[in-house]
C-alpha cells in the first residue's frame, strides 16, 4: 500500500514543502514518483519518517539524522533506542513541570516549604559545563575541584544565597531602578564574590558569564520565572559591574 505526498501530508502533520526539502537533501526518497513528479511513500517510508521527527524533537539536526539513519541495521534495535531517550526526555519534563509548579506556587505565597534548591530541578546544563571547560580550561579546573571540596551543606547555603539574590535582583527590576544603580550594583558585586568562592573571573569572563545567563537555556528559564526580564537585567547589570569595576582593576594594575 502507498500513500500520496498529501495523504502523508495529511496523517503527520508534516507539510508538503518539508518533505520535498527531505527528498532533495536525500533524507527520505519517495517509494515511487509518478506523472507529473507525483511522490509516494510505502509503509518504509513512513516508519523512515516517523524516526526522521523523532530525532527532531530530541534535538537533532538533518545531517545528524541522515548519518544516522544511513549507518543502522537493525530498525527495532533504534526504535527501541529512540524510545527509550524519549521516555529520559519525559521524565526530565515532569521534574520540570513540578520545579515550575513548586516556583508559583512558592512566589504566590501558597508552599512556604519550597526550597532553594528545587528552582533548578529538571534543568538540563551539561552543556554549560562543556562550553566551560573549553572556554576557560583553568577557571572550569579550578571551580571544579572547589565543587568537590564543598561540603553539601555549604553547596545548599550558596543555592539559596543565589535565589534570594534573584528575587532582590527583581525587586530592583519591577521598582524600574537602573542597571547601573548604587543598590543594584552592590547586589552584582555579592554575586561576584559568590561566583569567586568558585573560581575567579576577570571583566570579560564576568561579563560574558552574564551573557551565558540571559542565553536561551535553562539558566535563562530560572531567571524568567523568578521575574519576566530578569536575565536581560543581570546580564546588563553585570556587565557594568565587569566595565566599571573588574575593568578598572584590570587598568590599574
Amino acid at each position: 500500500m502507498s500513500w500520496s505526498m498529501g495523504g502523508v501530508c495529511r496523517m503527520s502533520g508534516v507539510t508538503s514543502r518539508t518533505l520535498r526539502h527531505y527528498h532533495h537533501v536525500g533524507l527520505l526518497l519517495p517509494e515511487s514518483t509518478g506523472p507529473g513528479g507525483l511522490r509516494h511513500y510505502g509503509q518504509r517510508e513512513l516508519h523512515r519518517l516517523q524516526r526522521i521527527l523523532v530525532m527532531r524533537e530530541l534535538g537533532l539536526g538533518l545531517a545528524d539524522i541522515r548519518r544516522v539513519l544511513d549507518s543502522e541495521q537493525d530498525e527495532v534495535a533504534a526504535l527501541r533506542q529512540h524510545l527509550h531517550d524519549l521516555e529520559a526526555e519525559r521524565d526530565r519534563l515532569s521534574v520540570l513541570v513540578d520545579t515550575v509548579r513548586r516556583t508559583v506556587d512558592s512566589l504566590e505565597g501558597t508552599d512556604v516549604t519550597s526550597r532553594p534548591e528545587e528552582l533548578f530541578e529538571g534543568f538540563d546544563t551539561a552543556h554549560y559545563a562543556q562550553r566551560a571547560r573549553a572556554d576557560w580550561p583553568e577557571q572550569w579546573e579550578q571551580a571544579r575541584r572547589a565543587g568537590e571540596e564543598m561540603a553539601p551543606e555549604e553547596a545548599e547555603r550558596m543555592r539559596a544565597e543565589s535565589v534570594e539574590g534573584m528575587r532582590r535582583m527583581a525587586a530592583y527590576l519591577r521598582a524600574g531602578t537602573p542597571a547601573e544603580a548604587p543598590p543594584v550594583q552592590v547586589e552584582i558585586e555579592g554575586h561576584f564574590q559568590q561566583v569567586s568562592r568558585m573560581w575567579t573571573p576577570d571583566a570579560q569572563a564576568f561579563a560574558q558569564l552574564g551573557r551565558v545567563y540571559a542565553q536561551e537555556g535553562p539558566w535563562r528559564e530560572v531567571y524568567e520565572r523568578i521575574e519576566p526580564g530578569l536575565a536581560d537585567y543581570q546580564r546588563e547589570a553585570m556587565e557594568v559591574f565587569a566595565e566599571q569595576r573588574l575593568g578598572a582593576q584590570g587598568r590599574e594594575t
